[in-house]
């Protein structure tokens, strides 16, 4: 297997014609995707923008869709939720379509939706996605970033996934410079609260009154699903067993 991670969307990507690509934003999109897809969502409509998600939202049917998303961190103005996890709880998301759009997360989603697969992965669900990617030849592990900057909650966990991967690959695994360096930062960070509030995106949502937001986001192996993009809807897909040692 080949990984090749990158640290943020804005660089060139390989061509990921015959890849499975991992998108990780820890704080907070992936996160909050993994939570509202096992609360009932009936998937999630990521888009590009705010303007574009209203007339998405529009076009689905408002009576069983919610906007949802931020912007610099904040619930956008008359958007249904934000993108706080907590928010997502089955009472507000079960049976609804989530329209979706953040400042970093669900435009990393675009960039991607030539490979064979798209996967959401974040702390939360770390040995799913290690497990659903066992089989593949190449797998490219996105960073949502910080517009556009790198961001180390996301390259820890980019990291913490290929520790997985190669602990029990059968096979040779070959990294990329981006990949090596990733392990070594989740060797190097003890993956809890602490560290993610030691981030520049956690101390961000610690100041705009969001601390909540880590607890959860720090949850390694909260949940045992896979969130998989096609035809730019987000659902989950039947996990495979294995990997879900916590704490990377």
């Amino acid at each position: 297997m080949k990984i090749d991670v990158h640290f943020e969307p804005a660089a060139p990507l390989p061509d990921l014609t015959g890849s499975t690509v991992v998108v990780i934003d820890v704080l907070r999109v992936t996160s909050v995707m993994v939570e509202a897809l096992v609360n009932g969502a009936q998937g999630v409509y990521p888009a590009p923008s705010t303007e574009e998600a209203i007339k998405l939202a529009s076009s689905l049917g408002r009576e069983d869709t919610l906007l949802c998303g931020e912007s610099r961190g904040l619930k956008i103005e008359g958007f249904d939720l934000g993108n706080s996890p907590g928010e997502f709880t089955a009472e507000a998301v079960a049976g609804k379509r989530l329209v979706m759009s953040t400042t970093n997360g669900t435009r990393a989603f675009f960039l991607v939706d030539e490979a064979v697969r798209v996967l959401a992965g974040s702390f939360m669900n770390l040995g799913a996605v290690a497990a659903e990617v066992m089989d593949s030849d190449s797998l490219v592990i996105v960073c949502a970033g910080t517009d556009g900057l790198f961001s180390l909650d996301d390259a820890v966990c980019a990291g913490a996934l290929v520790q997985r991967i190669r602990t029990v690959a059968e096979a040779g695994v070959e990294l990329n410079d981006a990949a090596v360096g990733a392990v070594e930062m989740a060797r190097t960070f003890h993956l809890n609260r602490h560290f993610l509030a030691a981030t520049s995106t956690g101390q961000r949502l610690i100041e705009i009154g969001l601390p909540e937001d880590l607890d959860a986001c720090a949850e390694i192996d909260r949940h045992a699903v896979v969130p998989e993009m096609d035809d730019r809807v987000i659902q989950l897909c039947s996990p495979k067993a294995g990997l879900s040692e916590p704490g990377g």
